[in-house]
């Protein structure tokens, strides 16, 4: 396409959205009016593609998850459609920069963090491989929250992003179905022909709005389906006659509500109700999807495995599996072995995390009113595998057969339900599935040993590297050509310039422009003048106890205090960036953003320290600003506490953008220290085994490191002495963590290593030879960790999906 076909296109697509002459269109007309064009081109693709799965029924995945964190579309869309140097040229011949019309698109609010930024760039890399996959979400209305710092402290607000409605979905009214939540369950028949009726229960309409997945200049277009809740019943015409208006709009809220937020507060019983209907909904509305679209193509529902693969990201979409029995039992007349063996076959379940709080447990009582025939078949699914444990794995004392039932102690055990009902569960890092192996789930693995294996996790470096970086991108081209775009492992060909001198300053200069970016950014969003000569040392990520934000923000206050004592103390400049949001029950987490917040503005407003520290906290870490923060980094902060990070992908990308990991041997960090070498990463902390020596023996005490380390012990009495580092407000809250309930997360233990890495931070920084060698070693070994290298292993190990060319 020329730059005249494209302007006399977008000029079409103006008249039919805003009847408008293209010169007098707003930046939003002319956004959507790009959106229009692209779609046409996009649509064409999209319904070849599957066609062309339908007509040759080929084997494809359906990727079920609670997070998908797509970030923007419309400039990702031109990318991969190859048209966006040609929209660009296009734009400023209207003299209307196309960034500026970029910029009217919002994030889509459908995820948090590394979980649902994964389940996109498995999306990402499906249609880029030209594999046949398919994401199921929701299509959260008001998104997770947004995030807004108020007094410090965090305050959460709607994330209203479909006001504006989302230009990059199709909406397919015509096949929407209808998922039953509460109510009781009738039976009927005798012996083996039992007729399970469901009755008096509540009609929730699933709609589906389908957007396209682009495969990178290749023509392949999959799709992420999202579920919308909406009522089958209008405005009760009646109450509202009558006045009373909040009655007439009951059924309608009612239904809608499961799909307003992701996650929503479970502390209360009602919370906990809308999650589990949530999860409900995602995996009904799915399987019904599936079955019905499989039938559709005209295949017996008994090779059903054969030509679809689920996979269940994470715990959330477990009901996946009871109801898939219920669709094929109760809709289809199966016979329950006959089910059960076709689900067994057609699961796949990846683990994301050792933490109890997210391997998801339901009350019986609770389950049994929300879902009564899924309880009723998880039931049977239970005394079928006890019956199965007993017999044929010859368990039979009564505490393993309690440790591995789906039901025990008034729960049902989402985690033990999915490996029952799955043939393979995978974990996401080295160091995690061999956790997993040997000690969270080692009565399941002694079980079901072929079950288990290692995929870690990756990330789309189409868009962590060529999209958020393209100086750097630009620059690795003319160094080693473009092979890396489509092997990213092609990367390794900058080693070669690992002595030159001339490519390390260019190397300096681009990081230095980087981080003018996010100088500019900084300034323009919250008035803090950052200096981009100083070490930009970024944290962003969930805000987590176990991610140790507070390790960090101790550490600052250590530093400030040293400055305080000594402005003339001879360290390198520094600035500490944060990002990431609490939870909306998770008040200590909230309290970390508190106190990096209190400490912030007391630093940065601080003339006798001379600027040789800041510290700022991105409000609403999204996409949209990670894409400015990853590539300005200088130091990548990854120092959760050992054990207790699965895999991490942020990690990965910092790496691939030239950061240096200050990180503990945690998650994916044990193999990217593997790739670049021990003098390429700055590792820091306790080991695995020390983590657990201390689990096993019990023998750590918080207090004594507490009341030996003098100037720790400054540090932490700082949060309870209303001292003026922490704007004279006090954390009693963190300080009882550390010392009175014996610091869970080992933030004492560790102080004094991070301490000395630091230290060791700001010699290296120092020789600029050594340490952009250092960047340019990790930019060289980061393609192992893109997302295309990840899929090709589930593909061929998991899923046995093939890619498929275009007719």
């Amino acid at each position: 396409m020329t730059k005249e076909l494209f302007l006399e296109e977008l000029q079409k697509a103006l008249y039919q959205v805003s009847g408008k002459d293209i010169k007098d269109a707003s930046d939003r007309e002319l956004y959507i009016g790009l959106g229009t064009l692209l779609k046409e081109n996009i649509g064409k693709n999209f319904s070849g593609r599957n066609k062309l799965y339908r007509d040759e029924h080929v084997k494809q995945v359906f990727y079920l998850s609670m997070e998908f964190l797509t970030g923007t579309f419309t400039k990702k869309n031109l990318q991969y459609l190859g048209l966006y140097d040609i929209a660009k040229e296009a734009f400023a011949e209207l003299n209307r920069p196309l960034e500026k019309i970029l910029d009217e698109e919002e994030d889509p609010g459908l995820g948090n963090g590394g979980l649902g930024r994964l389940a996109v760039a498995f999306l990402d890399s499906l249609a880029s491989l030209k594999m046949p996959g398919h994401g199921y979400g929701l299509r959260y209305e008001k998104g997770l929250f947004k995030q807004v710092i108020y007094e410090n402290k965090q305050l959460e607000l709607p994330d209203d992003w479909v006001h504006n409605a989302n230009i990059w979905e199709f909406k397919r009214e015509d096949e929407s179905y209808e998922v039953q939540i509460g109510g009781r369950i009738d039976i009927s028949g005798f012996r083996n022909k039992l007729i399970f009726t469901h009755v008096d229960y509540d009609r929730v309409k699933a709609v589906p709005y389908d957007i396209p997945m682009l495969g990178y200049k290749n023509n392949a277009v999959n799709y992420l389906r999202l579920w919308s809740a909406e009522s089958y019943e209008d405005i009760d015409f009646r109450e509202f006659a009558k006045g009373n208006f909040q009655a007439s709009f009951k059924n309608i809220i009612k239904a809608k509500t499961i799909t307003q937020f992701l996650y929503p507060e479970d502390s209360n019983i009602e919370g906990k109700k809308l999650r589990l209907k949530q999860e409900y909904f995602l995996v009904s509305a799915s399987i019904q999807d599936l079955v019905k679209k499989y039938k559709d193509e005209g295949l017996p529902l008994a090779d059903f495995y054969k030509y679809r693969v689920i996979h269940i990201n994470d715990t959330h979409p477990v009901l996946a599996i009871p109801e898939l029995m219920r669709v094929l039992i109760d809709e289809n007349y199966m016979e329950w072995e006959d089910a059960w063996e076709i689900t067994t076959k057609t699961f796949g379940f990846t683990n994301h995390t050792i933490l109890s709080e997210a391997m998801e447990r339901w009350n019986i009582d609770l389950f049994k009113e929300i879902l009564p025939r899924i309880w009723m078949i998880i039931e049977e699914i239970n005394h079928r595998y006890i019956y199965f444990l007993k017999n044929e794995k010859g368990i039979a004392e009564g505490e393993m057969l309690d440790k591995l039932s789906i039901i025990s102690d008034g729960q049902v055990r989402m985690v033990n339900l999915a490996i029952a009902g799955s043939f393979s569960v995978n974990g996401v890092a080295e160091l995690h599935t061999n956790i997993l192996k040997e000690k969270v789930l080692n009565d399941f693995y002694n079980v079901y040993p072929e079950k288990f294996n290692n995929k870690t996790n990756g990330i789309v470096h189409r868009r962590w590297l060529l999209n958020a970086n393209s100086e750097l991108s630009s620059f690795i081209q003319k160094l080693i050509g473009d092979e890396f775009i489509s092997n990213p492992l092609a990367l390794e060909g900058l080693l070669q310039y690992t002595d030159d001198s001339n490519v390390l300053k260019e190397l300096a200069n681009i990081k230095h422009h980087n981080k003018e970016r996010l100088v500019k950014y900084v300034y323009d969003t919250q008035g803090i003048k950052l200096s981009p000569y100083s070490i930009f040392d970024i944290h962003i990520k969930r805000i987590h106890e176990y991610k140790r934000q507070l390790l960090n923000i101790l550490h600052i206050m250590y530093l400030y205090e040293r400055l305080k004592q000594n402005p003339n103390l001879d360290i390198v400049p520094r600035t500490f960036i944060f990002g990431g949001k609490a939870a909306p029950g998770y008040h200590t987490a909230k309290e970390v953003i508190r106190l990096i917040n209190s400490v912030a503005n007391v630093i940065n407003s601080d003339l006798t320290i001379k600027d040789k520290l800041k510290v700022v906290f991105i409000e609403n870490y999204n996409i949209s600003n990670a894409e400015i923060l990853f590539p300005a980094a200088d130091i990548s902060e990854q120092i959760s506490t050992t054990t207790k990070e699965a895999s991490g992908t942020g990690n990965m990308k910092f790496m691939m953008n030239g950061a240096i990991t200050l990180a503990t041997l945690d998650g994916a960090n044990v193999e990217i220290s593997g790739e670049v070498g021990e003098d390429n990463i700055i590792i820091f902390g306790l080991k695995s085994h020390e983590v657990y020596e201390y689990y096993e023996n019990g023998n750590y005490n918080a207090l004594d490191i507490y009341n030996s380390d003098k100037e720790l012990k400054s540090v932490v009495d700082k949060l309870i002495s209303k001292d003026s580092i922490t704007g004279y407000e006090t954390f009693g809250e963190l300080y009882d963590l550390l010392t009175k309930y014996n610091d869970t997360y080992f933030v004492l233990k560790d102080f004094d290593s991070y301490r000395l890495a630091h230290e060791r931070i700001n010699d290296l920084y120092r020789d600029f030879h050594r340490w952009n060698r250092m960047s340019l070693i990790n930019i060289a070994k980061s393609g192992i960790f893109s997302s295309d290298n990840t899929i090709k292993k589930y593909a061929e190990e998991i899923w046995n999906i093939k890619p498929i060319g275009n007719r």
